[in-house]
């Protein structure tokens, strides 16, 4: 079989992140150097800073990225977009214009060449922070939705995005992404330790949202992976059909 890409969080877009264009070219040039050797990609959550999809009308830009996913979906690529706290915005436009597939739900665990893998975004998973739950259920609420989607676009992506900057910025004043906390703090690890318990066939658990790189063996066959970003870090894990591992995508080099 062709390898599995698995990679998360680039946050295009967002107006913290200098040199927008050429942060969106590197996904491009990854995206293009793995086409011929690509099974699936699986792109798990917060691939924009904001992405707010209206019903005649999509975000400006990222023509280059869609252009090159589109190119891999045409060439039978499969190409799965999870949607993460930043982008869960998504309507039919990824799907019936860019071929993707897209997962709106929290999880998924789907068999690929024999092993059971637990996909997901991240947020919302093993999480105690009523904060951030309370925001994610105002985002996720079908009402709510529908009013956001009332205001016009120009307003609309704007506070999106100055929000998403704001956060960005705060959490850069107070020390950036905080490091692994240890298994017994690492909420996602203590997630996957207890669901374990009841699934134990689970052979990968592969997550986003906390941008740092994590590669744990929880069981002799279950490893758990958190696959950091595309802000600095340029990080993916693959699977060859038979072993998985974690990757670092520099411009020029030859990528497995």
């Amino acid at each position: 079989m062709k390898n599995v890409y698995f990679l998360s969080d680039a946050h295009l877009g967002s107006w913290a992140i200098p040199h927008r264009r050429m942060h969106e070219r590197r996904i491009v040039n990854f995206l293009d150097s793995i086409k011929d050797k690509a099974e699936a990609v699986y792109i798990l959550g917060d691939l924009f800073d904001f992405w707010h999809e209206y019903k005649y009308v999509v975000p400006k830009g990222y023509t280059r990225l869609l252009g090159k996913i589109s190119e891999l979906t045409d060439n039978g690529v499969e190409v799965h977009f999870f949607t993460g706290n930043h982008d869960l915005w998504v309507h039919n436009y990824f799907e019936e214009e860019c071929g993707m597939i897209v997962h709106r739900d929290i999880a998924c665990v789907t068999e690929i060449s024999g092993r059971l893998f637990y996909l997901a975004h991240g947020d919302g998973i093993g999480t105690s922070d009523r904060k951030f739950m309370m925001l994610r259920r105002v985002f996720h609420n079908s009402l709510c939705q529908r009013l956001f989607a009332s205001v016009h676009p120009r307003w609309g992506m704007w506070f999106g995005l100055k929000w998403a900057e704001y956060s960005r910025r705060k959490h850069e004043v107070e020390g950036g992404e905080p490091p692994f906390f240890g298994e017994d703090k690492e909420e996602l690890v203590v997630f996957a330790k207890n669901y374990l318990k009841t699934h134990p066939n689970i052979n990968y658990f592969i997550f986003g949202h906390r941008h740092i790189e994590l590669d744990l063996h929880l069981q002799k066959e279950s490893r758990l992976f958190i696959l950091g970003d595309w802000i600095d870090k340029f990080t993916y894990a693959v699977f060859d059909g038979e072993h998985i591992f974690m990757e670092n995508f520099i411009e020029g080099e030859t990528n497995p």
